[in-house]
């Protein structure tokens, strides 16, 4: 079973096919980079320390994803071109042949389905952290962000382990990506002005000290 994972900035439904076309081109990269751990800091001393909430009414269901990007091609299609090297696509935009390298385990792969499209802040964390009170739009958003680096394609069973995890409780098995796994956590944190709890903190603290 596949497991997928303020200021939004991700291509929604109505995304123009030019700029689609301009995130599938040759010059496509990986997510956009967080910030540095030294502003990466300051933006973790800025969020909001507070318990988690609870899971109550918490459904996958309630961040609409992958939604259509453009024509056939939806979310995790374009993140699967986008990072990946070589990706050739069918006329329905499915991946049928690429190289991707898992950023969490360093692990190469050359068949789509051995991918997951992770959500660095997973949906079930981001309800916990403050989207429980979000509208469905902006949850959409958020599920389905180009714009900043939410977005990853990663190992599947490796996304799998991960779940709902908090840095307090999984980091990626690639020690070296640890400090860019921390950055961009907070980057998606502080971006959608969610929480944290203060083991999720501590946690975060330590993995910039590694950067």
């Amino acid at each position: 079973m596949k497991r997928t994972g303020i200021v939004v900035t991700a291509f929604t439904a109505t995304a123009t096919a030019a700029a689609v076309t301009a995130l599938l081109g040759p010059a496509a990269a990986a997510p956009p980079p967080p910030p540095g751990a030294s502003e990466a800091a300051q933006h973790l001393a800025a969020l909001t320390v507070a318990a988690e909430g609870p899971s109550t009414g918490y459904s996958r269901d309630k961040f609409p994803h992958w939604i259509t990007q453009s024509g056939a091609c939806n979310t995790r299609e374009v993140v699967l071109k986008r990072d990946g090297t070589d990706v050739q696509t069918d006329s329905a935009c499915a991946a049928v042949s690429g190289t991707w390298r898992s950023p969490y385990d360093g692990a190469t792969w050359t068949q789509a389905s051995d991918i997951d499209i992770d959500h660095m802040v997973p949906l079930a964390e981001a309800w916990r952290s403050g989207a429980a009170s979000w509208t469905t739009a902006r949850r959409q958003a958020f599920a389905n962000d180009l714009g900043s680096s939410q977005l990853w394609a990663v190992t599947d069973n490796v996304n799998q382990a991960k779940g709902d995890k908090d840095p307090a409780e999984w980091t990626p098995p690639l020690s070296s990506f640890r400090c860019m796994y921390a950055r961009s956590w907070i980057d998606v944190k502080y971006r959608y002005a969610l929480t944290v709890d203060q083991a999720e903190k501590t946690a975060l603290t330590g993995l910039l000290g590694s950067c």
